[in-house]
């Protein structure tokens, strides 16, 4: 009923894409209360526009961050909304591994629901600096999949990433960059999105 409210609430959204969800700092930006924020988002996820993932909830003896992450379902809405008109742009946007780390993520799901395969999923963040982007439980197997906007991870990342599967107890790993390198069953430390689409399909 308010479409040019609307429209900013949807731009913020845009602007917030893979971060952790703030609903007071979005209703001091528009002037309306976060109760109301928080009702517009439930609509829009009712629509199937936005996504909040969840934070992992488990006693992992560190503090965990414990609001979820805010992803836009349609990488194409998002990069229309933040005036991104050809591949050039975007490549030029300091989110442009946000858009990426979403657009995985969405595959993901997405291939999950349509499959009609049960699932659970999270992203970890802790107050000292360990994180992965999706903590997923599927067919009894845990995943811990980070999300990087590369085709080479430095051995830190792979590292960092493998102290944080250990931390969530994690039987698979996998980290997804822009080609598949390689790696066995159960650590497949680069791969693209239609790779690591394939590895849980066959479980």
């Amino acid at each position: 009923g308010r479409p040019r409210e609307t429209e900013r609430l949807l731009r913020m959204l845009a602007l917030s894409h893979g971060q952790i969800w703030n609903a007071s700092r979005i209703g001091q930006s528009l002037g309306i209360s976060y109760h109301t924020v928080n009702a517009h988002l439930e609509f829009l996820e009712g629509a199937f526009l936005v996504r909040r993932l969840p934070p992992f909830a488990a006693n992992l003896g560190k503090r965990l961050v414990k609001s979820p992450k805010l992803y836009l379902r349609d990488s194409g809405l998002l990069h229309g909304l933040l005036g991104v008109a050809t591949e050039k742009d975007l490549w030029s946007q300091p989110w442009v591994g946000a858009s990426w780390e979403g657009y995985v993520i969405e595959s993901i799901l997405a291939e999950l629901a349509a499959a009609g395969r049960g699932h659970q999923a999270h992203y970890l963040r802790t107050s000292d600096g360990y994180e992965v982007d999706l903590v997923l439980d599927l067919d009894g197997e845990r995943w811990a999949i980070e999300i990087k906007l590369t085709s080479s991870p430095s051995p830190a990342e792979v590292s960092r990433l493998e102290q944080t599967a250990k931390l969530v107890r994690a039987t698979r790993v996998a980290l997804v960059g822009r080609k598949h390198v390689g790696g066995d069953a159960k650590r497949v430390l680069t791969t693209d999105v239609a790779h690591l689409l394939g590895a849980l399909a066959r479980g």
